[in-house]
């Protein structure tokens, strides 16, 4: 498939779409409602209809009946703790054998041309970057998912989160269901911008930055404490009114779903002729360049605090004038007379 119908290609290879980057029509004013309706399917499809799925796959065939939960039995924990890494080393790993190890697509709409393979760096685990990933995934990452797991199906066990059944709420249910992307965009948001604060950075956000190129294994290579932030998202469902299965579909959606960050294919070839949409752009871009796009594109935080970048020149421009003013500042600061 040809690649430049759809994108550009600099010297180094590197590919960029070219449609600039848009966030959602979902918090736009004046309202647009064809945008809106054209937009919506792209909200369920391809990857939250996915992620919600699995949640109601587990809750069926995985996790316990809560008169099980409310015993915490290192039994059902491991159980529950081995399902999750073989989950995430099949579909984790699906991405990376087709687009990284077997190549299938080559270089074919990949933001950055190069693999990590191909680079060494002293920033990762024995200068590997998926072998640094994949030690962060499963020896951090996986034990902190199942243990946040754990803690959710223990409350509602013993009704300490306020647990709405689908027969008697179904449109409550319904509601709280189709925001668990909105709670994952405004959490996301909250938590990486206070990551970017100096100390944060230095010390605990860096991990997850060190993986410039990013890649499948990337998604969740982060410092333990950042893990613990990060999927302490789903903890939100035991204060709001809400569900057990819903919780998990917010645990799904941070841990599978942090793939799409970081996939590092802007498209995926599934068959000729036909693609699916695999790399969120703005959260490339905030690889590439550090201190822009901290949300997603779902709820417009980063347009609404000045720190948007879609791809274009003028974002570049912006994203320059903001650097220049920042660095006057730190250089004031640091000519003050002690």
């Amino acid at each position: 498939m040809d690649d430049l119908k759809y994108g550009t290609r600099n010297k180094r290879g590197d590919w960029a779409p070219n449609a600039n980057a848009q966030p959602a029509p979902l918090f736009a004013l004046p309202p647009r409602p064809i945008a809106f309706l054209k937009w919506l399917p792209h909200y369920f499809l391809p990857w939250n209809l996915l992620f919600a799925a699995s949640a109601v796959a587990y809750w069926h065939f995985v996790v316990p009946d809560p008169e099980v939960t409310k015993t915490l039995a290192m039994s059902w924990i491991l159980r529950l703790f081995v399902v999750n890494c073989v989950a995430v080393f099949l579909f984790y790993g699906a991405f990376e054998l087709r687009l990284y190890i077997l190549r299938r697509q080559e270089n074919r709409f990949k933001y950055n041309s190069k693999f990590p393979a191909e680079q060494r760096s002293e920033a990762f685990f024995f200068g590997r970057q998926n072998i640094d990933n994949m030690i962060r995934t499963f020896g951090t990452g996986l034990p902190i998912w199942t243990a946040i797991e754990v803690v959710i199906l223990y409350a509602y066990a013993w009704g300490y989160a306020p647990w709405m059944t689908f027969t008697e709420h179904p449109w409550y249910i319904l509601a709280v269901g189709l925001a668990v992307p909105l709670i994952h965009s405004t959490h996301f948001y909250l938590l990486h911008r206070l990551l970017h604060w100096g100390p944060l950075y230095k010390w605990i956000h860096s991990v997850h930055h060190n993986s410039v190129n990013p890649s499948p294994w990337s998604s969740l290579s982060m410092h333990p404490i950042e893990q613990l932030g990060y999927f302490g998202e789903a903890l939100w469902h035991l204060v709001i009114p809400s569900n057990p299965i819903l919780a998990l579909y917010q645990l799904h959606y941070t841990g599978f779903g942090a793939i799409v960050g970081h996939v590092g294919f802007n498209k995926i070839e599934v068959a000729d002729d036909i693609l699916v949409d695999g790399d969120d752009y703005v959260h490339y871009l905030h690889h590439k360049f550090f201190e822009v796009n901290y949300g997603g594109g779902l709820i417009p935080f980063d347009q609404w605090f000045g720190t948007y970048h879609d791809g274009s020149k003028e974002a570049d421009a912006r994203m320059h004038a903001r650097y220049q003013k920042k660095k006057e500042r730190v250089n004031k600061k640091l000519s003050k007379p002690m």
